[in-house]
C-alpha cells in the first residue's frame, strides 16, 4: 500500500512540474527588455532540481537509452510522457536553431512511445507528430 501511495505521489509530482513548465513556456510574457533568464535554461534547472531529470543528457541519448532513462523515474506514466513531449515541443521555439531539431526529434520519439504504450487514440498527439515530421523535413 505504501509503495502504491509513493508511486501516485511521484506521478502527481512529475505531472504538476511538467504542467507548470508547459504553462510557463506557453504563456510567457515576451518583453525582451525584462526577460533576462533563458526560459530553456530555467526549464532544465527545474527538471534537474525537482525530479533529478537531466534534459541535456536525455536529448543526447539514442531511442533505447532514452527509454531506459525514462524508466528510472517511477512517475513517468503515459500522461507525463506526453507532457514531457509537449515541453520539448514548446522548448524548440525558445532554443537556438541547432538545438531545436534534436528537441523535435526527441519529442517525436516520446509521442511515438505514448502511441505504442497507450491503448487510446489521440488526435491531438497525432497532429503534433505530423507537425513535427513536417518541421523535420
Amino acid at each position: 500500500m505504501e509503495q502504491e501511495d509513493y508511486l501516485v505521489r511521484e506521478i502527481e509530482k512529475i505531472g504538476m512540474l511538467l504542467r507548470g513548465i508547459l504553462n510557463s513556456l506557453m504563456h510567457r510574457n515576451e518583453n525582451l527588455a525584462i526577460t533576462v533568464v533563458n526560459p530553456f535554461e530555467e526549464t532544465k534547472e527545474m527538471l534537474r532540481d525537482e525530479i533529478n531529470f537531466e534534459l541535456d543528457k536525455f536529448v543526447s541519448l539514442d531511442e533505447s537509452s532514452a527509454k531506459e532513462y525514462l524508466l528510472q523515474f517511477s512517475g513517468m506514466n503515459i500522461v507525463n510522457l506526453e507532457l514531457m513531449a509537449d515541453v520539448l515541443f514548446q522548448c524548440r521555439i525558445i532554443t537556438p536553431s541547432e538545438n531545436s531539431r534534436s528537441l523535435l526529434e526527441k519529442a517525436l520519439q516520446l509521442y511515438e512511445l505514448c502511441n505504442t504504450e497507450d491503448k487510446t487514440f489521440s488526435r491531438s498527439r497525432e497532429d503534433k507528430m505530423n507537425e513535427i515530421k513536417k518541421a523535420l523535413q
